[in-house]
């Protein structure tokens, strides 16, 4: 196959070039783009040539309004879920979309930053830090998690990955999940609640590990956070849309949990610095970074460029809506 027109959007730190697996794409035509847009004129401008779309995560949203502008697009390539496409539109279009599931691997990266968000939490880091800055010495007490309750709701990989470090802290680990995934839990030797309640009540750290769905959205309501404990710490580096729509800040300012540690928002990118989240004492916050590593981008980048590559070769692969390669756009090989 000739040189592919290939455009990679919302590569905030400019990054992807520098990756070693990077040179896969030698030979075709990269563009990057190092802002984020999601104006539709602007996207279908910065489209309209482009053959393939690499997408990092969901970070923009390709829907239909913006798919039917873009007569040249064969191939969307990416990693994970795919809630921020269209995908219906892309198979009535001939739009192969290539998503590796990555099932069996966990991401590493994201369990690490959940455990930095619990210990920066628990230990008041990022308060003691502005405490410096501002010329004072320590600003408060902290907590220890050894011996307290972690509560891991959804035990999949991550949930999985972070429940075992616990263990290695000394932690007593409890879980709440869909019953398959707590019989996998006690088969691993992990406690699980008898209820959600009971659930709420017990944990001292409750971390939110499940993927963003029609079933799980909103699944933690407000009620569930009035159960936790006052010195609680709500965990979450899933999705923003598994708690009720603005129970967060509200359970936050009413005391239960006491903290919040979250690297996920309802509405992203956060530009806004009034966001509430942004001016309570009692949360730590960070932008979405759990899975922006080198080393994690780099296996990312591996999986999506050899979707691409496969493409190129006439055997797409992880393809998520295999009805359109009885009438692909174009001719892959």
């Amino acid at each position: 196959m000739s040189a592919m027109k290939i455009t990679i959007l919302d590569d905030y730190f400019d990054t992807i070039r520098a990756l070693p697996c990077f040179a896969k794409l030698a030979g075709h035509e990269v563009t990057v783009w190092n802002d984020h847009v999601q104006d539709n004129d602007v996207l279908a401008a910065r489209l309209v040539d482009t053959d393939t779309l690499v997408l990092i995560r969901e970070r923009t949203q390709i829907r239909t309004a913006l798919l039917v502008r873009l007569p040249k697009l064969k191939l969307i390539s990416q990693r994970s879920v795919w809630p921020h496409i269209d995908a219906a539109t892309c198979t009535r279009l001939g739009i192969i979309i290539s998503s590796d599931q990555h099932a069996g691997v966990p991401s590493h990266a994201t369990a690490e930053h959940t455990w930095a968000l619990i210990l920066a939490a628990a230990r008041r880091l990022p308060q003691q830090m502005r405490s410096l800055q501002e010329g004072r010495w320590q600003s408060g007490m902290g907590d220890t998690v050894r011996h307290k309750t972690l509560g891991i709701y959804g035990y999949g990989r991550i949930g999985g990955a972070v429940a075992n470090v616990g263990r290695a802290f000394g932690m007593n680990v409890l879980i709440w999940a869909r019953e398959a995934s707590r019989e996998r839990a006690r088969a691993d030797g992990y406690a699980t609640a008898p209820d959600k309640k009971t659930f709420f009540e017990q944990s001292d750290v409750l971390s939110l590990h499940m993927r963003l769905n029609p079933a799980t959205r909103g699944i933690v309501t407000a009620e569930d956070l009035a159960q936790m404990k006052a010195t609680a710490v709500l965990v979450n580096t899933s999705r923003a849309g598994l708690v009720a729509p603005g129970a967060l800040v509200e359970a936050l300012r009413a005391g239960r949990p006491g903290f919040a540690a979250v690297d996920v928002y309802e509405e992203e990118p956060v530009l806004d610095t009034s966001h509430p989240l942004l001016t309570l004492p009692n949360v730590v916050c960070t932008p979405h970074i759990g899975y922006v590593t080198r080393d994690e981008y780099e296996l990312q980048f591996s999986d999506i460029f050899d979707q691409i590559l496969a493409y190129a070769s006439g055997k797409p692969t992880n393809v998520i809506n295999p009805e359109v390669l009885a009438a692909p756009r174009g001719n892959p090989a």
